[in-house]
């Protein structure tokens, strides 16, 4: 990366009687693996300040135009959010949720921007595509 980008992720996820947190809180690291996890009754939560990981399983499952719709139909500012299964995360994939609630619960996901901007950031994790192909902004 050639700029320098400031963001803040906030990541939750239910953790359920069914489940094992070790397994909850490794689906939130195979997505996140930068993030430091707080176990709380109940919930997992994280913070990371780096979203490269996560940009290159957007670019691998080839789902750049999934991922920026979802992150500017949630945009609120300087900030988005956006939803994953659970399940998913744990096979180290992507899976937006949308419409109904998952099942086991979703980790949640939200991303405040402060430099350069929300758009830039944006371009930078999950470019616009051509023909299926990233383009440079």
């Amino acid at each position: 990366m050639t700029e320098i980008y400031r963001v803040d992720v906030e990541i939750t996820a239910p953790v359920y009687d069914t489940e094992v947190t070790s397994r909850v809180a490794d689906a939130v690291t195979n997505v996140f693996p930068n993030a430091e996890l707080e176990e709380e009754f109940g919930e997992i939560r994280g913070e990371t300040h780096s979203l490269d990981h996560f940009s290159e399983l957007l670019h691998r499952q080839e789902i750049l135009d999934t991922a920026r719709g979802e992150f500017f139909a949630n945009r609120e500012g300087d900030s988005f959010s956006f939803a994953l299964k659970k399940q998913a995360a744990f096979e180290d994939r992507i899976n937006f949720s949308v419409g109904e609630p998952d099942e086991l619960g979703e980790i949640a996901v939200r991303v405040r921007v402060e430099e350069p901007d929300l758009e830039s950031y944006v371009d930078q994790i999950a470019p616009p595509t051509e023909d299926g192909r990233p383009v440079d902004t």
